[in-house]
C-alpha cells in the first residue's frame, strides 16, 4: 500500500515545484492562463497555477542595439551607403504592446530606418551628408519615436555611425583633396620664397647703402689729409700747386707699390716717367677749369631766360 502512494506523492511533490519560478533582472515574464494573457511578472522568485498557467514567453527590458546598413543615392548621384545604429528598450509598463502588438520588432524598425535615410539623403549632397549625419540620426529617432511608442518599445538614440561612399568616388575625394593641400603648400613656399627675395633686396640694399656711407667718408678723410698736408707743404715754402704736384706723384707711386706687392694682380699698363704727376695734375686742372666755364655758360643762359 505504502508503495502505492510513491508515484502519486512524487508527482504531486514535481507540479509543487513546477509552480515556483524565477524571472532575472531587467527581464519581464508573460503568463497565460488556458492560453488567454493573464500577467505580467517581474524579477524575482513567482508563483503560477500547475497545468493552468504557463510562461507564455519572456522580454528583455535592457537597451538593446540594432545596426541597420542602408544604400542610398544622394542629390549629386553618388552611391552611399549608411550605418545607423538604433538603441531602442521594451518600455516596462508597455510590455503587453510590445510582446503581443509586435512579432519582430527588428523588421519593423529596419523598415523605419530605410523608409527614413532614403527621404532624407537624397536632398543633400555627398559633403553634405558627412556633415549632417546628425540630423538624419535625428530625423530616424523622431520617425521611430512616433511609430514603435505604439508598439512598446521606447527608441533611446540614433546613431549614423558609418558613411561608405563608391571606392571609386572616395579615391577621387582623395585626389581632390590631396591636390588642395598640395595647392596650399606652394602657396606657403612661395611666400617663403618671396620673403627671402624681399629681406635678400633689402639686406643688399643696406649693404650698399653702408659702403656708399664708408666710401663718402673714405674720400672726405682723404680730402682733409690732402687739405692738411697742403697746408704743411705751403708752411715750408712750397706753393698749392707745386703741393698738389707733389701729392699726386706720391700717390702714383703708392698705387705702383700696392700693386707690385700683390702677387695675383692682373697686368695693368700705367705711365711711369717722373713727368706723369705733373701730367695727370695739368689734365685735372683743366678738366675743373672746362667744367666751371660749362657751368657759368649755362647759368647765364638761364638768367636770359628768365
Amino acid at each position: 500500500m505504502d508503495l502505492f502512494y510513491v508515484p502519486i506523492i512524487f508527482i504531486a511533490l514535481v507540479i509543487f515545484i513546477s509552480s515556483f519560478f524565477t524571472v532575472k533582472q531587467q527581464t519581464a515574464a508573460v503568463i497565460e492562463r488556458f492560453g488567454r494573457y493573464h500577467s505580467i511578472r517581474h524579477s524575482g522568485l513567482q508563483l503560477k497555477i500547475p497545468l493552468v498557467d504557463r510562461i507564455s514567453g519572456k522580454l528583455s527590458l535592457k537597451i538593446q542595439q540594432l545596426d541597420v546598413i542602408v544604400e542610398t543615392k544622394t542629390l549629386d548621384d553618388v552611391f552611399v551607403r549608411l550605418k545607423v545604429s538604433v538603441q531602442y528598450m521594451v518600455i516596462k509598463d508597455k510590455v503587453y504592446d510590445a510582446f503581443y502588438k509586435l512579432d519582430y520588432p527588428h523588421e519593423q524598425i529596419t523598415s523605419y530606418v530605410f523608409d527614413v535615410v532614403r527621404a532624407e539623403v537624397p536632398k543633400m549632397k555627398l559633403d553634405d551628408v558627412f556633415v549632417k549625419k546628425d540630423d538624419i540620426a535625428i530625423a530616424v529617432k523622431t520617425e521611430l519615436n512616433d511609430a514603435m511608442v505604439e508598439y512598446g518599445y521606447d527608441i533611446i538614440k540614433t546613431l549614423v555611425t558609418d558613411i561608405d561612399p563608391d571606392s571609386q568616388v572616395k579615391a577621387a575625394m582623395n585626389r581632390i583633396n590631396a591636390a588642395e593641400r598640395e595647392k596650399i603648400a606652394a602657396q606657403y613656399e612661395g611666400d617663403a620664397a618671396r620673403i627671402l627675395i624681399v629681406e635678400k633686396a633689402k639686406a643688399e640694399a643696406e649693404s650698399k647703402r653702408l659702403q656708399g656711407q664708408g666710401i663718402a667718408d673714405q674720400r672726405r678723410e682723404i680730402a682733409r689729409g690732402l687739405e692738411e698736408s697742403v697746408e704743411v707743404l705751403n708752411r715750408v715754402g712750397i706753393n698749392s700747386q707745386e703741393a698738389s704736384a707733389l701729392i699726386v706723384v706720391t700717390q702714383h707711386y703708392d698705387t705702383l707699390q700696392a700693386i707690385g706687392e700683390e702677387t695675383n694682380s692682373n697686368l695693368i699698363l700705367l705711365p711711369n716717367s717722373p713727368q706723369a704727376g705733373s701730367d695727370m695734375l695739368n689734365n685735372m686742372v683743366a678738366s675743373f677749369v672746362a667744367s666751371n666755364q660749362i657751368g657759368e655758360a649755362m647759368k647765364k643762359q638761364q638768367n636770359k631766360k628768365e
